[in-house]
């Protein structure tokens, strides 16, 4: 869909703090150790029945053009709420052109996607699956009246509609539907890795002696993995409820260079595709390292088998591609951000990295039911 497709989009659905709205509920957050609240837009707060709602909606494939998908198909929980595929496939069969990105604490992202700026939450997100149509997605703009129609007659819906959205008259609306998911979405906080055991909780013994050794050169000037990779969220992009907003930062890994001047696939290009501006050429979003191990294969097209071929990427300084449509350089990309220089590295050094950045992996989050598939849980079907 066309950028002015999109603001015409987010003109036609009202706000979610519209007359005959709703009020706080006073949320209480059940955050790790350390961490922050996370932003929440003053027009859609958090309450109870709106994250149980949206967890609900997340999982119900009603909210597709045909009934084939839902949210968590192209993000389940188990794989760090990605898919484990290179690119998804939508309801209607078209191949996605970007890979699946972690919902691993996506509460603290900013902005949105891999490569546009303009999406600066999660409400804003949402759209662009449930109605882009260059691909379709979950392609609900020929449908959403009739799947809300099933929604108001599904008793479960019903109750959890009118306790998310109290005072509401009218509680059956696409801006209600995507305010409940993103709600949901921002209570998907990982905080209890081994990293974090050892980091936050002082549990000196959480982390192996390769694994603290990969902590240090992770940090360290030779690898630069931290200039990148930063923060709570190992990532550029964060946003808290009292963080003041950072400068956007995308950069070119250097997978690509087709045309000796930074250029990638066209279907997926970078940042271009939104500035127009030659520099950023192959520029994405910084992805999360949180749950890193289960969330192959890698990099915005999903070209990157393994953990340790990405390794092996940064090493490299960037990726050669000796033939075929997508043939260049990309070590030598004139776009490539400076900080992808390669390096040299032993096999322990190597070793270490990787056991480090498997010490990302939080289990407790993989499997908390607070997250999971609730119709299942329930023995029912939407």
């Amino acid at each position: 869909m066309r950028l002015a497709a999109w603001f015409a989009v987010l003109l036609a659905i009202p706000a979610c703090g519209a007359p005959g709205g709703e009020t706080e509920n006073h949320y209480v957050w059940d955050l790790p150790l350390g961490f922050p609240e996370p932003f929440v837009p003053a027009d859609n707060p958090m309450n109870e029945a709106k994250v149980e709602l949206g967890r609900r909606l997340f999982y119900d494939q009603r909210l597709s053009v045909n009934g084939t998908q839902a949210c968590a198909s192209c993000h389940l929980q188990a794989m760090g709420f990605t898919d484990g595929k290179a690119t998804p496939t939508g309801a209607t069969g078209q191949q996605l052109f970007r890979n699946a990105m972690s919902l691993t604490n996506v509460g603290y992202f900013y902005p949105y996607t891999w490569s546009n700026p303009l999406l600066h939450t999660l409400e804003e997100q949402a759209l662009v699956p449930m109605f882009a149509d260059a691909p379709i997605e979950l392609g609900l703009s020929s449908v959403i009246d009739k799947v809300l129609l099933s929604f108001q007659q599904d008793a479960v819906y019903a109750e959890l509609f009118g306790k998310a959205f109290p005072g509401d008259r009218a509680p059956f609306r696409s801006d209600r539907v995507v305010a409940a998911i993103a709600t949901f979405e921002r209570t998907l906080v990982s905080g209890s890795s081994a990293y974090d055991r050892y980091a936050r909780s002082g549990e000196s013994d959480a982390l192996s002696d390769d694994a603290k050794l990969g902590f240090e050169l992770f940090n360290s000037e030779k690898f630069e993995c931290y200039h990148c990779h930063t923060g709570l969220n190992f990532t550029t992009a964060f946003r808290s409820k009292d963080t003041p907003l950072l400068g956007l930062d995308y950069q070119n890994n250097g997978l690509y260079d087709i045309d000796g001047l930074g250029s990638y696939p066209a279907q997926s290009p970078g940042l271009i595709g939104i500035t127009g501006r030659s520099q950023d050429r192959g520029r994405f979003r910084v992805p999360t390292l949180r749950n890193i191990e289960k969330t192959a294969p890698y990099m915005h097209d999903g070209s990157i088998a393994t953990l340790e071929e990405v390794l092996d990427h940064y090493a490299a300084g960037g990726r050669l591609i000796e033939d075929g449509p997508n043939a260049g350089d990309g070590r030598k990309s004139p776009t490539k951000s400076p900080l992808v220089r390669g390096f040299s590295f032993d096999a322990g050094e190597k070793e270490a990295l990787f056991a480090f950045l498997l010490s990302l992996t939080d289990e407790d989050f993989l499997s908390n039911p607070n997250f999971a598939d609730p119709w299942e849980a329930t023995n029912g079907a939407p």
